[in-house]
């Protein structure tokens, strides 16, 4: 019973953090809250959506590096792709891949009214095919960031890949590392999508190529840096 209580304390006052940090950061202008509102209409899942506070942070961790080249896994309905994208210089470029052609039109539509097609190319498929054949070949420099938010089984498939395209300094970010509260409870290493987090953070835990550390922001972020 006690311990129950501690969780729900915990839960309560994790709300409460929340909140405050969202009443003190600068909230989605009309056209990103417009898309979520969408997203919402339009399909069951958009817990995916990465929220204002990390779609923020995005923005200025591209803005911080002076990023040039961007990788994001994991398009979704563009929302993450729109605030990384504002914090894109002239002549710099977002790639990103999704393999669900149901998002297609929505992605379209708002990069056409955030006029980010300069900076934003889509792909449409697999990530690991698409990738090495179609976005490395097209490539004067090295990735200096990617963002991983897709499929949680293929995260360490997706990290070694994109690596492998990366100088020393480059960072990679991976969305979801907390898999809601499921990676503390050893029941619930079940499914695929816990198994594949719990391997993910892992494996790069214990690789010597890259510095991490793992944000408590929203469903937690990974963030590694290239040595």
């Amino acid at each position: 019973m006690e311990e129950l209580f501690e969780k729900q304390q915990y839960a309560t006052t994790s709300r409460r953090y929340e909140q405050y940090a969202h009443d003190f950061s600068l909230p989605d202008d009309n056209l990103l809250a417009e898309l979520v509102r969408r997203t919402h209409l339009s399909f069951t899942t958009a817990g995916m959506l990465s929220g204002p506070i990390q779609g923020r942070f995005l923005q200025m961790i591209c803005q911080m590096m002076q990023a040039q080249t961007v990788v994001e896994i994991g398009t979704y309905t563009g929302y993450s792709s729109i605030y990384m994208a504002r914090g894109l210089a002239h002549g710099a470029m977002l790639h990103t891949i999704d393999n669900n052609p149901e998002v297609a039109d929505i992605v379209e539509e708002f990069i056409t009214r955030a006029g980010l097609h300069d900076k934003i190319t889509v792909y449409q498929g697999n990530a690991k095919e698409i990738i090495p054949a179609v976005i490395i070949p097209k490539l004067e420099s090295p990735i200096d960031l990617v963002f991983i938010d897709a499929d949680k089984e293929n995260y360490i498939d997706y990290y070694e890949l994109c690596i492998s395209y990366m100088q020393p300094g480059g960072f990679i970010i991976a969305d979801n590392v907390l898999w809601y509260g499921r990676v503390f409870d050893e029941s619930a290493y079940t499914d695929k999508e816990t198994k594949g987090i719990i391997a993910f953070n892992k494996h790069v835990m214990n690789d010597p190529r890259v510095e991490n550390l793992l944000l408590p922001i929203r469903d937690g972020l990974m963030m590694l840096r290239v040595k």
